[in-house]
């Protein structure tokens, strides 16, 4: 099955992609349209490749499909035969809902489309009939997880990221379709669509028994099963949808990516080049210090009071050193002692200490600077000064 996958890049590099492939783009969605995520997880919007249908047609076969059609339905498309098919990329939402539903259904049903299983489209009946004839798609990202299950029952689920080896990216078959709800007065149109998968390859039955259906750029096979002309339900088409013959890369990754809303790029990262950190946050804090510095240190550097030593020069716990980094000094330090003189006079005058107050020996005499008090003439008073403050 396919239950998550991988989308962080943006829709003009997606574009550049197909397009350095032979695969045309007449049409693409901004980049906010689709969300770049590195835990891309059903009901989000991804991007989906298609040929476009004339509206006049789109609108007889939806009829059609609530009427549970079992023929084909060429007969709609005599007057734009002849015409230059447009491809495009849209942003469609993942989990199918069929063209004919009524009402917006609950939570569950969409979760329960997010795949579509191969041998369902075998026999020409059912939910997938009129889709799997005109609306075939192709679903674009870069790869995909699945949890291989160990222990009792399988509780211990170890996420494993699969891609292919080349590094292109993967485009996932897929069906599409477009609905209206009654209930909605303003009458939107919701285009949703689903993956197909299939039996695993050698490479990834240790993983799980199916994997999506992966079609390569630019093929005939792809081209065929984008083709709108194409009508009819062929042995043909159901002969594309197969197990990937080409080279994967399958690593583990890290367990976090297992909650829906955790983002990092480091999701498709194996464990084990984070070179002995201990979670995955701290090994993309320490990479962000190199390369994604905060704005506080490229815009407006902190200054170095003398005296002060630099953050870099003694290495911290993380926490401290986030602490030290957007500060720009240490905490023990205050920013307004401008010399080792001061800070000195400071520690020997306990009593102007922010924090916590320096103590010193009864038996001491060194003077007392810049305070406005005299010299005490024996220790006892000196003591009873102190404690009074």
């Amino acid at each position: 099955m396919c239950g998550r996958y991988a989308l962080g890049v943006r829709m003009a590099y997606v574009r550049q992609h197909l397009q350095d492939r032979g695969m045309p783009v007449d049409d693409a969605p901004e980049d906010d349209e689709v969300k770049v995520t590195f835990n891309f997880a059903p009901g989000n919007f991804g991007a989906v490749y298609r040929a476009e249908i004339p509206d006049k047609e789109r609108a007889h076969n939806e009829d059609r499909e609530g009427q549970n059609a079992d023929h084909d339905s060429h007969e709609a498309t005599d007057d734009a035969e002849g015409t230059p098919t447009k491809y495009k990329i849209q942003s469609m939402k993942w989990g199918l809902i069929p063209s004919w539903t009524k009402r917006q259904p609950d939570y569950s049903s969409p979760m329960r489309t997010i795949n579509c299983r191969d041998d369902s489209l075998m026999e020409d009946r059912g939910m997938w009939t009129t889709m799997k004839r005109r609306k075939r798609c192709i679903i674009v990202c870069q790869g995909f997880y699945e949890w291989l299950k160990k222990g009792p029952g399988g509780k211990d689920r170890i996420p494993h990221y699969v891609k292919r080896k080349d590094g292109d990216m993967m485009c996932f078959a897929g069906l599409w379709d477009c609905v209206s709800y009654e209930e909605e007065e303003t009458g939107d149109k919701l285009y949703t669509y689903t993956v197909i998968t299939t039996s695993s390859n050698p490479y990834l039955k240790f993983l799980h028994e199916r994997m999506p259906v992966i079609l390569e750029p630019g093929s005939e096979a792809m081209k065929m099963w984008l083709d709108p002309n194409r009508k009819t339900w062929s042995k043909e088409l159901q002969s594309m949808l197969k197990p990937y013959e080409g080279d994967l890369e399958c690593y583990q990754v890290p367990k976090e990516v297992g909650k829906v809303g955790n983002n990092s790029p480091g999701f498709i990262v194996p464990v084990d080049s984070k070179e002995n950190k201990s979670n995955i946050a701290n090994f993309f804090s320490s990479t962000g210090k190199k390369d994604d510095k905060p704005s506080t240190m490229t815009e407006n550097p902190p200054k170095k009071e003398p005296g002060v030593s630099s953050p870099d020069i003694k290495p911290k716990k993380e926490e401290e050193e986030t602490e030290t980094i957007a500060a720009g000094v240490k905490r023990e330090h205050s920013p307004e002692s401008p010399t080792k003189e001061a800070q000195q006079i400071k520690i020997e005058q306990g009593e102007h200490s922010p924090k916590k107050p320096k103590t010193r020996s009864a038996t001491s005499n060194t003077p007392l600077k810049k305070a406005g008090a005299t010299k005490p003439t024996d220790g006892s008073q000196r003591i009873t000064n102190f404690f009074k403050k």
